[in-house]
């Protein structure tokens, strides 16, 4: 009798510790598959994480989110010692605009279009405008910038050295008539400026060939002195769809591939 009992006891013990073990294996596998889960939980939150910087990275650097390029009237536009100032150097008398319209015509290479000054709206802009008419600043001057992405395109030309450089002889302000909703219509002819700096205004304008969305910043939005009245489907067609040499912001934004110059600007 006491041998049944020492067996059915020892039977019973390895049957306890059979399932101690299997117990074990368990706990042992679900331990493992806890961290197994984890370990996935986490790439998979950093796959996440790098998915989203880069199509950040991308959406505001390339993609549709990309900041419009600021209508600066350098390469390298920094504000100068006018901004502090709030002074005109070199510039007309706002009186030259007349308080009235002005027509003409801009010439770009062989590219001719009308267009309309508004003298009562932007008085000062406009008589520096219709000044360097006058002094034939503009005759061979070149369009040194083309840019364009979803919702901004513009023409810059007049720079001084022909790369966007500004002219530290001459600059006035005030910002005069900038849209309240930042966009531009396309034909709109603008003053570029540098970033900023309200009296920053030079030689330089840009034309807004595509309606164009350009935020405003510290020192507002930008000086709409007029609009080109005929011919900006002439300019998209024979100078814009040339295409961009592209520069140091990317391929939307550079010189244009066709090399373009102001052949010609009457005004009266």
């Amino acid at each position: 009798m006491a041998s049944n009992r020492q067996d059915r006891e020892a039977r019973q013990a390895r049957e306890r510790l059979r399932a101690y073990e299997a117990r074990q294996e368990v706990h042992r596998r679900q331990g493992g598959r806890r961290r197994r889960d984890n370990v996935i939980a986490i790439v998979g939150v950093l796959v996440v994480a790098t998915l989203a910087a880069l199509t950040q990275i991308y959406y505001f650097s390339a993609g549709p989110g990309k900041a419009a390029p600021s209508a600066s009237p350098s390469a390298t536009p920094s504000a100068s010692a006018s901004a502090a100032s709030g002074s005109n150097l070199g510039a007309p008398d706002k009186s030259l605009a007349e308080d009235r319209t002005w027509t003409g015509t801009l010439e770009l290479n062989a590219v001719k279009m009308d267009i309309s000054l508004d003298g009562k709206a932007a008085p000062q802009a406009v008589s520096g405008f219709v000044k360097d008419v006058q002094d034939k600043y503009f005759d061979g001057k070149t369009c040194h910038r083309l840019a364009q992405s979803t919702g901004f395109g513009i023409l810059q030309c007049g720079s001084l050295d022909g790369q966007g450089g500004e002219d530290p002889s001459y600059h006035f302000g005030p910002v005069e008539n900038a849209p309240s909703d930042n966009v531009y219509p396309a034909g709109t002819i603008a003053m570029a400026r540098a970033s900023n700096d309200a009296y920053s205004n030079g030689h330089q304008f840009f034309i807004a060939f595509d309606q164009s969305t350009i935020p405003s910043d510290s020192a507002g939005g930008y000086t709409v002195i007029g609009k080109v009245t005929s011919g900006l489907d002439e300019l998209k067609s024979r100078i814009v769809a040339g295409g961009i040499t592209p520069g140091a912001s990317g391929d939307s934004d550079g010189s244009p591939v066709v090399p373009t110059s102001i052949t010609s600007v009457t005004i009266r």
